[in-house]
């Protein structure tokens, strides 16, 4: 799969926020490790999740959230806006959230899987493949691809550290990059040492879904939609991980966003 070529004349964020529709938000929760914002839009409730991100914990009083209990009554592209606050991990955590609250859902014809393991899997084969951040899928694929390398902040065994991304990630046929590279503002640095023939890929619950990522090269988003608002929102606010907000009522899917069709 060959690169349309990327575009970083145009900041990401701004073009995502663009064609957005604006809604009402309806509920804001910051869990232990997830984030989700529900908006309505057009009289249609939908709920948008970020892994929650933190600054390190300090004892005293923290403005952390210096508006909460106010979020509600943000206009909704406003808080979706706060997925460029680079001084506040949980304030963009926030912002992803809602972001992908009002992104309207792909269009089933952009619709390839649902399993990111798998369509690694297949486009990995006989290839050397980078991923940006540890998944639980790593030990299976790394013995189904050509070769697998994962830089990782704080990696594990086999783990490179994150900082050797400008020698690992030009060699690679296929590069899958965690959504968290959004929410943390290192996406587009990581997208700029990605090989132009390279099959890109940006997964996670996080993710975006959105055909703007097109015009940055990336050609795969393997991301979540949330069917069942009230049971996530449960799990979230007691602290769950993403395996039981999952099974809570969330569906995870793979797009091509430049699928024909999907545009908005």
């Amino acid at each position: 799969m060959s690169s349309q070529g990327r575009n970083p004349g145009v900041e990401l964020l701004p073009a995502l926020l663009e064609n957005l529709p604006e809604g009402e938000i309806r509920d804001v929760r910051i869990g232990l490790h997830w984030t989700a914002v529900v908006t309505e839009v057009q009289g249609a409730l939908r709920c948008g999740l970020c892994s929650t991100l933190s600054a390190p914990h300090e004892h005293q009083e923290s403005t952390r959230v210096p508006n909460a209990g106010e979020l509600e009554s943000m206009p909704a592209r406003q808080l979706a806006a706060l997925a460029g606050d680079r001084d506040n991990p949980t304030l963009s955590s926030v912002g992803v959230a809602a972001l992908n609250s009002l992104l309207p859902p792909p269009p089933e014809e952009s619709w390839i899987g649902g399993n990111a393991e798998e369509i690694l899997t297949q486009h990995g084969q006989g290839k050397r493949v980078v991923v940006v951040g540890h998944f639980p899928f790593i030990p299976p694929l790394r013995e189904r691809v050509g070769r697998l390398d994962v830089l990782e902040l704080r990696p594990r065994a086999e783990d490179l550290p994150a900082q050797m991304a400008p020698e690992v990630i030009p060699q690679a046929d296929v590069v899958a990059i965690t959504s968290m590279a959004f929410a943390n503002n290192t996406l587009t640095d990581l997208l700029q040492l990605c090989a132009p023939e390279a099959t890109v890929m940006l997964l996670g619950p996080s993710t975006p879904l959105s055909p703007v990522f097109a015009e940055y090269g990336i050609h795969l988003l393997s991301g979540s939609i949330v069917e069942a608002i009230d049971p996530v929102l449960k799990m979230i606010s007691q602290g769950a991980h993403f395996r039981q907000v999952h099974r809570a009522g969330v569906r995870l899917i793979t797009v091509a966003p430049s699928a024909s069709g999907w545009s908005g």
